[in-house]
């Protein structure tokens, strides 16, 4: 930190208790300076010799037949008035960063300029900003930081916009050229105070090397220091936003109750809304929605104003894939009931799908990289709404409108949706049959991977009706599969999921029960062993069900199910040595 000594003679002020300072010498002082609740007893001379305000007002007290001054409004107070009755005596004063700026509004209010004398304080003190502190890091950020509690003296003296200046400045160095101590929080190597040459530097200064630092700063003179750093033009977006973070993270509370508390609320709220006014230009690029989301987060705790708030689902909703489901667990706010905000999340994902141009033509035959994002904008939506699904007050069609606001292309893979669909159906048991079917016609059964299948051929919470079509399916894939391999590539892949929508659309499946006689036939099992065998008792109950309900529509209608389709018969084959009775069949059929 740099300094500057004034005068030469030994300090001579004295002190009588907490109000009272007085200077000892032979002479008897002869006027009295209330500054605050301290009077300073002095010499006329001395004082009026430096400064044209004493000059007047002592003329005045004269005319009054008063011996005492009175300056309330003194910038700086006690302390600085007592920096220039120093000076004036010729007393050693130390100039430094913490106390330069109200020395030097303290003398431009007592007039000490060159009029008065030459070499006078408010000329030593600006070659000592000019010179030295102007020409530090640390030194401006310290000055900056004094001159809050000196407007509007501060200000008009341009004290503040020449700290900014000075602080925007250094940022802006290309780092390889810094050669000063750049952190309070942290050093380069243990010699890096006697580094006289950036090439003598052990390690590299990195880009954001500044941001902790600035972060002590208040947050309105921060604002003016981000806008300027800004207005340069040559700050990485990266940079900025990594700042902003920082910033963030130091100042925001962790906990809610903190941050809508009565004593920090407005605080708060004047915090959020100025990081977001510094949000970098082109769709805050250097903000990770990590970030975004937390700041949209806090914006709605505190309640700040509806321009930031769409600035920040403007920033979200172009980079939704970055997120995670954690970052997406916004609280809702009064009226809503529920415990998340459902219908902001359903807003940002429309707003992606419809500002992303994500075209189904396009996600599937031009950009991999556009599918790509989708998928995991999917994925993400999909564990939101597993979590969401815990919510005892959460509408089936909060769940179900979410749940569609993704496009179909979007989820090659439904086994994300059947967790959050299970999750529901779990924390919700009262839903009615329709509202059942409704939430499972959400997901299809063909894109669940084979753990998906398994797992859901034994859920309990599932309609009938999709447990069916899950079976069938899984014995149409494990069936398929086997041809496949027999047939050496002569295989349509195309055929399972044709074979699925013909055996449905042939079979009308109730969830109600289905007749109790029959069983079905384990023979050349080893076709279907990642399907059949490794079913459940209850899976097994209602596949012999529905072979007994599909052979008897088989039988009525053999003309229509023979050829590419796939009748029950053919996916498990039943051990029948002639075109006997079908109850001759069942009869000698091995359960």
């Amino acid at each position: 930190m740099k300094f500057m000594k004034l005068g030469s003679k030994p300090d001579a002020l004295q002190a009588d208790g907490k109000s009272i300072r007085y200077v000892s010498a032979d002479l008897a002082t002869d006027v009295i300076i209330n500054i605050g609740d301290v009077k300073f007893y002095l010499h006329k001379f001395p004082l009026l010799s430096k400064s044209n305000q004493l000059q007047k007002l002592v003329s005045k007290a004269n005319e009054e037949n008063c011996d005492e001054i009175h300056m309330d409004d003194f910038p700086g107070g006690p302390k600085a008035f007592e920096i220039c009755a120093k000076f004036c005596y010729g007393i050693i004063v130390t100039l430094n960063a913490y106390n330069v700026v109200a020395a030097r509004c303290a003398a431009e209010y007592l007039e000490m300029n060159e009029d008065i004398d030459r070499g006078n304080l408010i000329f030593k003190i600006e070659v000592f900003l000019n010179t030295s502190i102007f020409r530090g890091w640390k030194d401006s950020i310290i000055a900056l930081q004094t001159t809050k509690s000196l407007l509007p003296w501060s200000e008009d003296l341009k004290i503040v916009g020449r700290c900014i200046d000075s602080i925007a400045s250094k940022t802006s160095v290309n780092p390889a050229q810094i050669m000063w101590s750049y952190t309070y929080n942290r050093k380069l190597t243990e010699l890096d105070d006697k580094i006289t040459s950036a090439q003598e530097k052990t390690e590299p200064v990195p880009k954001d090397w500044w941001v902790e630092d600035v972060c002590e700063l208040d947050i309105d003179l921060y604002k003016r220091v981000m806008i300027s750093v800004k207005s340069k033009g040559r700050m990485d977006g990266v940079v900025i936003g990594e700042a902003l973070k920082i910033y963030a993270l130091r100042w925001l509370p962790d906990s809610v109750d903190a941050l809508v508390s009565d004593s920090h609320a407005r605080r708060n709220k004047s915090l959020v809304e100025t990081i977001v006014c510094l949000l970098p230009s082109e769709n805050s690029v250097g903000c990770s929605c990590s970030f975004l989301l937390k700041l949209l987060k806090v914006a709605i705790l505190v309640g700040a104003d509806e321009s930031s708030r769409e600035e920040l689902m403007k920033s979200i909703s172009l980079r939704l894939h970055e997120a995670s489901v954690k970052d997406l667990l916004i609280p809702a706010r009064s009226p809503q009931t529920t415990i998340y905000d459902v219908p902001l999340i359903q807003y940002l994902v429309s707003r992606y799908i419809e500002k992303g141009g994500f075209d189904r033509e396009v996600v599937e035959n031009d950009d991999k990289r556009k599918s790509s994002l989708l998928n995991n904008v999917g994925r993400v939506v999909d564990g939101y709404l597993a979590e969401i699904a815990h919510d005892s007050n959460l509408s089936l069609s909060s769940f179900v409108d979410l749940s569609k606001s993704i496009p179909e292309f979007a989820r090659p893979i439904h086994d994300g949706l059947y967790r959050a669909i299970d999750v529901y159906l779990k924390e919700h048991p009262n839903l009615t049959k329709a509202e059942r079917k409704m939430i499972t016609s959400l997901m299809d059964v063909k894109r669940l991977t084979v753990d998906a299948s398994m797992h859901a051929a034994q859920n309990d919470r599932l309609p009938l009706r999709v447990v069916v079509q899950v079976l069938f399916y899984e014995q149409v894939r494990a069936s398929a599969n086997a041809r496949a391999l027999g047939n050496n590539n002569q295989h349509d892949p195309a055929r399972s999921d044709e074979d699925f929508e013909n055996k449905m659309s042939h079979l009308s499946i109730k969830d109600e029960e289905f007749p109790k006689n029959g069983k079905m036939s384990k023979k050349n099992s080893k076709n279907s062993k990642s399907g059949m065998q490794l079913l459940p008792s209850r899976s097994r109950r209602i596949f012999d069900k529905l072979w007994i309900v599909g052979k008897g529509q088989g039988e009525n209608r053999s003309s229509e199910t023979s050829g590419s389709s796939i009748s029950p018969t053919s996916v498990v084959p039943i051990d029948t040595k002639s075109s006997g009775s079908s109850s001759r069949q069942r009869r000698h059929s091995i359960s």
